[in-house]
């Protein structure tokens, strides 16, 4: 059998990074990453427009850092070099355009599959890919023609185009008024109240509206989307119709399931994803990152589940 890793970490976002981190803290030498990214973070690579202010206490909700790397908020690009030091400080093997088939237990140790059919061993496993790898589509039909003006964030958005940025979190208000000053800019939600995103963003949002930068479409679903004339045509429920250039579906993620299922995740009689207080699944199978529950997208919760998780380990290496 080939090398047996300490732990092996599928997904180098913050849970990831943090579980990596605060092992080698704890002694462990063996720890290899598994990214399919280019590289770490992502989600804040691709989702993020550069300069965001990325808060730690996200939401509101206050969160007492538990680990060792000192994240206070900044911006974009200050969290991306933060955990940039981290990982050349503690030496972290990160295999990155590296995808994971599969996980199986064997033995006393974890399998993990690659896509590119090789394996590697470990004897514990944390799972931290997130869920935005998978965003939320609409229900209804996007026509090929048109799907390289649909996209999930705002990194395609060029200026000076008709853009519809369509959801009711935080990513679809910071979406609108980000862009709103370069474009024409349409706000979709198909409630009649923003609920789901923080004050301050719907605040910004109607700061914009009020200025005339943004406009709102409010309490009215979409029906279906058509191709005219190299635009996108909208059709409302309200039997309106408008056209864009770009679409901006900020509909949040979904948890992929079915590779769960191929990594011998284990779950309830209701089909839950079963996570404890220390962020495990089963004996040496670990989950972090807003994949192991509501987290909301908070960096600093993340990086506690990789805290949480390497407490866990080393309280079983106490006893053993």
């Amino acid at each position: 059998m080939k090398e047996i890793y300490d732990i092996a970490i599928i997904g180098a976002g913050p849970g990831g990074i943090a579980t990596s981190c605060e092992a080698v803290i704890l002694g462990l030498k063996k720890i290899i990453i598994f990214e399919k990214g280019n590289n770490h973070s992502e989600t804040i690579r691709k989702y993020f427009k550069e300069n965001k202010p990325v808060d730690k206490d996200w939401k509101g909700i206050h969160v007492d850092i538990k680990g060792h790397i000192n994240f206070e908020g900044g911006t974009k690009e200050s969290t991306l070099d933060l955990f940039d030091d981290s990982l050349e400080k503690n030496l972290i093997n990160a295999q990155f355009n590296t995808e994971v088939a599969g996980v199986k237990r064997i033995e006393n140790c974890f399998e993990v599959m690659l896509t590119n059919n090789e394996s590697y061993y470990a004897l514990n496993v944390v799972i931290a890919i997130g869920k935005m790898g998978k965003p939320n589509m609409p229900s209804y039909k996007i026509p090929s023609s048109l799907k390289k003006q649909i996209h999930h964030s705002i990194s395609e958005c060029k200026g000076n185009e008709d853009v519809l940025v369509v959801g009711g979190g935080d990513s679809a208000c910071e979406y609108a008024y980000f862009i709103c000053e370069d474009n024409k800019v349409m706000f979709n939600y198909r409630k009649e109240v923003l609920t789901r995103a923080h004050p301050n963003n719907v605040d910004n949002l109607m700061k914009s509206v009020e200025k005339g930068q943004v406009r709102l479409k409010m309490g009215i679903d979409i029906e279906k989307i058509e191709e005219s004339n190299g635009r996108i045509k909208v059709f409302f429920e309200d039997k309106s119709t408008a056209q864009f250039d770009r679409i901006i579906y900020a509909l949040g993620g979904v948890t992929p399931k079915e590779f769960l299922q191929n990594c011998s995740v284990k779950f309830d009689e209701t089909g839950e994803m079963i996570v404890n207080e220390k962020n495990q699944n089963d004996i040496g199978l670990y989950i972090a990152g807003d994949i192991a529950g509501d987290i909301g997208g908070s960096i600093a919760l993340a990086l506690n589940h990789g805290y949480n998780i390497v407490s866990d380990l080393k309280e079983k290496l106490e006893v053993s």
